[in-house]
């Protein structure tokens, strides 16, 4: 599918089985030490090099919840979707640390979709996978996205 960032796909214009894949995007030291203030949470793994290079990962590693945040930011025009709300994560899955300056993007793929219950409103239920630049799914999880109808019923 073709990328036309200025024009937003209404919930008629998505099937079932359609992907998108972002550009990608570097997760940078300086995101990490970002993140770790914003959250507060300073956990040596991610802040400290010297004790994360006695850890198995050999060195610093992004926080998991960093991750997501960076996959949701990627995925706001990929599929240009007009979404009305982020609904929620029915699961997310840690499959491989992300190290600084490992460069990620997200795969997307509409699982399912059905109209809301009054029908003015769509429903979409997304695979994401936020792949690093060595082909690996780092982080993957099913996500329900609200979408803007183009014919309401």
């Amino acid at each position: 599918m073709s990328q036309d960032i200025f024009r937003k796909l209404y919930f008629e214009e998505v099937n079932e089985g359609d992907s998108w894949e972002t550009p990608g995007r570097t997760v940078t030291e300086a995101m990490i030490d970002l993140f770790a203030g914003l959250s507060g949470d300073f956990n040596p793994l991610h802040t400290d090099e010297a004790f994360a290079k006695q850890t198995p990962f050999g060195k610093r590693i992004a926080h998991g919840i960093l991750g997501i945040a960076v996959a949701t930011g990627l995925v706001q025009n990929y599929p240009p979707m007009r979404t009305l709300a982020f609904l929620g994560i029915k699961e997310w899955n840690f499959r491989a640390p992300i190290f600084p300056g490992d460069t990620v993007r997200v795969r997307s793929t509409v699982l399912n979709k059905r109209l809301s219950s009054k029908s003015d409103k769509g429903i979409i239920t997304w695979k994401r996978e936020l792949i690093n630049e060595r082909g690996e799914v780092v982080q993957e999880g099913i996500t329900v996205t609200m979408v803007e109808v183009k014919e309401k019923k």
